[in-house]
């Protein structure tokens, strides 16, 4: 899980470095397609795997779970990876953290009791990331937005992974909805932008990293994950990546922070930590089909 959320943060660079070469549909679909085929041929050479994939085609619980998912996926990524053309990679990371405290409160809507940590996160949340986003002169960076639209989408799509992961084999689960995603992202790519050799030719690095690593593996592990982890102790671990997102903005972009911003990101992270980690009274610590079931994060 660690390694997932090491992933992901770095791969904010890749999809930021991206957008100099290629535009956001075509690369989301290409890493995701890539993605997909580094999963499938993985399966191919574990033999316990191999039913789970002839099954794919004709298991329509599946695929429905899969085409879900794929819809959502390829919203909340879609958003983030144009906002990343307007806003900073520490922003994006840690605006898209958002969602560990985002899933249980999804759960109000289903009748669930949040407990109070929950909104004491969220408090220092909501704080954390007005400081960060929002400078003295009460700006916000046009990609923030943006961020926050797939932070509130990817919420929904990590409750829809807890409850499918359940009923369904975790590879062949990715596998479909990585190709589900990737497929809608090139149908819109077709009709919205631009596309020849040269520009794939300079996007290959960056569609090979955010492929093979940050979907094929981050994200199915996410999945494999949520199936079978402990529910608090993989939040703690997956909203990681928004510090490892700052740390790979300063090492590669050389971004900077300024004091405000990272008091944010402190607040932030505070929050995140504050939703998992403190203590639950009695009568809150039964856990809603909400947060025992999704928790996790893409970039």
């Amino acid at each position: 899980m660690l390694l997932a959320a090491m992933i992901w943060g770095s791969a904010f660079v890749a999809q930021r470095l991206s957008a100099a070469a290629i535009g956001p549909f075509y690369y989301t679909g290409l890493r995701f397609l890539l993605g997909a085929l580094v999963v499938l041929v993985f399966c191919l050479f574990v033999p316990e795997q191999r039913k789970a994939l002839r099954a794919i085609p004709s298991d329509r619980g599946l695929l429905r779970a899969a085409g879900t998912l794929g819809v959502v996926t390829a919203i909340a990524i879609s958003a983030q990876q144009i906002g990343l053309q307007y806003t900073k990679v520490a922003n994006a990371g840690f605006i898209t953290s958002l969602y560990v405290i985002l899933v249980p409160m999804m759960g109000l809507f289903t009748r669930h009791k949040t407990a109070a940590r929950t909104w004491i996160g969220a408090l220092l949340a909501v704080i954390g990331m007005y400081f960060l986003s929002v400078d003295e002169h009460f700006t916000i960076m046009a990609g923030d937005g943006l961020q926050l639209v797939c932070a509130v989408v990817i919420s929904a799509q990590v409750v829809l992974i807890g409850r499918y992961a359940r009923q369904h084999d975790p590879l062949a689960l990715s596998i479909a909805q990585f190709v589900a995603t990737g497929l809608i992202c090139m149908v819109v790519a077709v009709f919205t932008e631009p596309l020849s050799v040269a520009s794939i030719d300079a996007a290959w690095p960056t569609i090979l990293y955010g492929g093979a690593l940050s979907v094929g593996v981050a994200y199915t592990l996410q999945v494999v994950a949520q199936k079978r982890a402990s529910a608090a102790h993989a939040a703690v671990i997956f909203s990681m990546e928004g510090l490892f997102a700052a740390i790979a903005g300063w090492l590669a972009l050389g971004e900077t922070l300024s004091p405000r911003a990272i008091g944010g990101c402190a607040l932030m992270l505070a929050g995140l930590l504050a939703c998992q980690l403190l203590p639950a009274r009695e009568r809150d610590a039964r856990t809603s089909p909400a947060t025992a079931n999704g928790v996790a994060a893409d970039a």
